[in-house]
């Protein structure tokens, strides 16, 4: 075992800090690092989605993936390294799924309704990413800002979607100068504030934004907007300051 392993393996009967005892020889040691690795990201998905992160227990985890505590820290160290590797799997979760999308063997307009879609519907079909990007930005991104992965995982979608935009301007269909990071932010956010709120939302306007009906029509809705800011006869933002 590395150093680095050792140097966070208590001995028997310690506990980490705020931890309750955890009875780590009833469970074998597993074989299948692989799996193991998996079953650990996935019980502390689930812990840190239902109690955040200065909730949620290692011995918990540690429970939930059937593991003894010790084999959890030899796979990823502290508390925090492992929240870390659980913000980069949700990340490349999302990003692995957009390069399936073949953006750039679409038309611009098609490719754009695509992304926004597929945004969309992941957030409905994956709540743990918007509770844990809630969590993290809470904490102001304390963890994420130590990744040396997550500007790598970032790079395909940009270059995929400027590769879009630049041919959108290119046939005349989106108009010029079009920032991909900001409209990427706009597609998400569009969806993410409609969601993450959308229990005081109801209940101001009356509306249960919740139904099935109410959230395919969000989706179209965003759609619309998204490719009503990028068509070619748009007015961007200094025209409109000066029309005022």
């Amino acid at each position: 075992m590395d150093e680095v392993a050792q140097k966070h393996l208590p001995v028997q009967g310690e506990t980490a800090e705020g931890e309750e005892p955890f009875d780590d020889t009833r469970v074998a040691r597993p074989r299948d690092p692989e799996r193991t690795r998996r079953a650990i990201l996935e019980a502390a998905t689930a812990e840190f989605v239902e109690h955040g992160f200065a909730g949620a227990s290692v011995n918990e985890i540690a429970a939930r993936a059937r593991i003894n505590k010790r084999m959890l820290y030899h796979y990823f160290g502290k508390k925090d390294d492992l929240y870390l590797a659980v913000l980069e799997r949700i990340y490349k979760g999302i990003r692995s799924a957009e390069t399936q999308l073949r953006l750039t063997d679409l038309a611009p307009r098609a490719a754009i309704e695509r992304l926004v879609l597929f945004t969309w519907n992941y957030f409905l079909e994956h709540p743990e990413f918007l509770s844990l990007l809630n969590t993290e930005n809470m904490l102001q991104a304390r963890h994420l800002r130590r990744s040396t992965r997550i500007r790598d995982l970032h790079s395909p979608l940009v270059a995929m979607l400027s590769d879009v935009l630049k041919r959108g301007e290119r046939e005349g269909v989106f108009r010029k100068g079009v920032d991909p990071v900001q409209l990427y932010i706009s597609i998400a956010s569009l969806g993410f504030f409609y969601l993450s709120n959308r229990f005081t939302l109801s209940t101001i306007f009356q509306r249960d934004l919740k139904d099935p009906q109410m959230l395919k029509e969000r989706g179209r809705h965003v759609v619309e907007v998204v490719l009503g800011y990028l068509r070619a006869d748009a007015k961007d933002g200094e025209q409109i300051i000066k029309q005022l």
